[in-house]
């Protein structure tokens, strides 16, 4: 997904000035005010940063003014939006976002000159762009700095996916929609998740599992198939009880979570052929590594599978979301400028040449 809109006058030197980028989920907001630095490796310097609450505000032209007010000292006319979903028309669709997202309301609310939009893991392949991340830990796989293509996959309020395809003058990312393909349960007690979330059958994405309202459902569904009833209302307090081991649902929980993410992340690794390597991005991932690493997920990663032996060849590092997705943006924005002066316009819409 990648939208932007333009008035022309300001084509030529919107990256040389403080622009913001967003990295919009569906709990928080991570907003950033910065300017081009080519001298560093990101090509970016970060001025201000804050992560906000989306339920504290009415909207995100709100939530955006209230960083403008209080990060910038001078006008800002140019903003990157990173956000799950997809732009049909003026708006952002995406079920797990807090509030519709309109694009011609969100530059009116800020005036801003130029909006562009693009998708929240392909912001995120953008940051990673075929470099290793050293605070990255690693799960399963070699230790290595291994070349190829890379894949982040991020369970949060919904499940991303993204690819980052070396080519012959850098990296290409693709974005996907990896996380609404069909769920497949190999288990017994993942047998009993899908016939608790979908009793008569039918389609179910896999983010209904892999995400954390998808941990508290399959928390859920695993007490109901034993006639319990469940005493935990969050997320955060199935990993809790998990990591203490006080309630058996939901160790059984967090333990289908790992195992189906190892099968998700080894569909993904075999049809991209990741050689490059697998992050698993997210604050939530990144808190629950401890539960993650004793799990069945290394082995449901490489399963009985023809090409087991080149999925061993594949590290899987689990990564803070953190501020990568800002960046990322910011260096995808910087780079549609750069190609501009030789570059056909992009149509407010679509982002495709006009």
């Amino acid at each position: 997904m990648s939208a932007a809109g333009n008035h022309p006058a300001s084509r030529p030197t919107a990256a040389a000035t403080p622009f913001l980028a967003t990295d919009i989920g569906g709990t928080h907001a991570r907003v950033a005010l910065l300017r081009a630095a080519p001298s560093t490796a990101l090509g970016v310097e970060t001025l201000a940063y804050e992560v906000l609450a989306c339920a504290d505000f009415r909207g995100l032209g709100e939530l955006l003014q209230r960083f403008v007010q209080t990060a910038a000292t001078t006008p800002v006319k140019h903003c990157v939006l990173a956000c799950a979903g997809q732009v049909v028309g003026d708006e952002v669709l995406n079920d797990n976002a807090a509030w519709p997202i309109r694009l011609s309301a969100v530059r009116q609310a800020l005036a801003l000159d130029e909006l562009a939009v693009l998708n929240d893991f392909e912001a995120l392949g953008h940051a990673i762009g075929g470099r290793r991340i050293d605070a990255a830990r690693l799960l399963c796989g070699p230790d290595t700095q291994t070349t190829g293509p890379v894949l982040v996959i991020g369970p949060g309020t919904g499940l991303g996916a993204a690819a980052c395809l070396p080519v012959a003058d850098g990296y290409r990312v693709l974005t996907t929609e990896a996380g609404q393909m069909d769920f497949a349960p190999q288990s017994l007690r993942e047998r009993a998740v899908l016939a608790q979330l979908a009793p008569d059958g039918g389609y179910l994405p896999w983010e209904r599992v892999l995400s954390g309202p998808g941990l508290l459902a399959t928390y859920r569904a695993l007490c109901a198939s034993d006639g319990r009833s469940p005493q935990l209302t969050t997320p955060e307090a199935v990993t809790a009880a998990a990591t203490r081991r006080t309630d058996v649902h939901a160790v059984q929980a967090v333990d289908v979570f790992c195992a189906a993410l190892g099968s998700f992340s080894g569909n993904l690794a075999m049809t991209f052929m990741a050689f490059g390597g697998i992050y698993l991005a997210g604050g939530f991932l990144h808190l629950m590594f401890d539960l993650l690493q004793p799990s069945a997920f290394a082995e449901r990663f490489l399963h009985a599978r023809s090409v087991r032996p080149l999925l061993e060849r594949m590290p899987v590092r689990v990564v803070s979301h953190g501020h990568l997705g800002v960046l990322g943006a910011a260096r995808w924005y910087l780079r549609q400028c750069a190609l501009r002066p030789g570059a056909q316009p992009m149509t407010p819409a679509t982002g495709a040449p006009a």
